[in-house]
């Protein structure tokens, strides 16, 4: 089932870099990323049906990171659907910080629900995309750490409980899904992972284009 976006509807998308995409340094505050191909293709398609789009991405930050800044910057502006797509910093953060820890997925789940839940008792509509990873290979940097083949070994048998954790969560609360890492799982496959994602984690124009066809595939 989809999401119907009326005219004047209000959408907001938010999470980490991956949705950032340097929005502050972007005329209208989208950011360079899949958010804003999803507001173009929309505008596009539907002129007849103008819509609000925000984006309070920020780089870098974890579930938690969400939370200290929801009320602000998500529930006050009273959005009509919220996309969050949060996960990668919660992944394998003990190798990407000084302070890092490993996050277990009930921890990730909890604090995933506490940001859903008043959006739900809001009426909020809401889609949730699941974190992705990409089996890129060679050696980058990644925060203060170095990664490369032993750091993703660690960071691919994180992310699977925290994916799991969003689907249940989506189920609960009667959000739209988007299967971000099964669906750059099968595309890899066809083309190598470097043509969506050079370092496994943002995607490369190319990339983005298919999370925002994919996006656009859940509302009408």
């Amino acid at each position: 089932m989809t999401i119907t976006l009326r005219p004047g509807s209000t959408v907001m998308f938010t999470g980490d870099s991956i949705t950032d995409g340097a929005r502050l340094a972007s005329e209208d505050g989208l950011g360079f990323g899949y958010p804003l191909r999803i507001a173009g293709e929309w505008g596009l398609r539907h002129p007849d049906r103008p819509v609000t789009w925000l984006n309070t991405g920020l780089a870098g930050h974890r579930v938690s990171d969400l939370e200290a800044r929801w009320r602000t910057d998500v529930l006050d502006a009273r959005p009509d659907v919220v996309s969050v797509l949060v996960g990668a910093n919660d992944m394998g953060w003990q190798t990407t910080a000084p302070d890092g820890r490993p996050i277990p997925a009930a921890e990730f789940a909890a604090g995933y629900d506490r940001l859903l839940a008043p959006l739900a008792a809001a009426g909020t509509e809401l889609i949730l995309v699941e974190p992705f990873l990409l089996p890129v290979g060679g050696t980058f940097r990644a925060g203060h750490a170095v990664v490369d083949d032993q750091v993703r070994k660690l960071w691919r048998a994180d992310p699977d409980p925290k994916i799991e954790a969003v689907h249940e969560l989506a189920r609960t609360y009667g959000a739209r899904l988007l299967a971000a890492d099964d669906m750059f799982a099968g595309l890899a496959a066809r083309t190598g992972p470097e043509h969506w994602s050079a370092d496994g984690v943002h995607p490369t124009p190319a990339g983005r284009a298919a999370l925002a066809s994919a996006w656009l595939r859940l509302v009408q």
